[in-house]
């Protein structure tokens, strides 16, 4: 991992979703909490979007969630 992607994760907030209900709505609810309450509304809100409008899959909406927060 190069210097820049280790600063970027560092920046990440961590959200748990582990044990959650694995509903795409309910897990992009968690995670967009997790942004807000990490102070980076406008995170959550790029969060949301991105996933409803670019998502093919489940699989793929969960990369996209995994670029703005780190699960635990």
């Amino acid at each position: 991992m190069v210097p820049s992607e280790r600063l970027v994760k560092a920046m990440k907030p961590k959200c748990r979703l582990i044990g959650e209900n694995g509903n795409i709505y309910n897990l992009m609810g968690i995670a967009s909490k997790t942004l807000r309450e990490a102070m980076e509304p406008e995170k959550a809100h790029e969060m949301v979007k991105q996933i409803t409008t670019e998502a093919k899959s489940y699989d793929e909406a969960l990369v996209i969630l995994m670029e703005y927060v780190d699960i635990e």
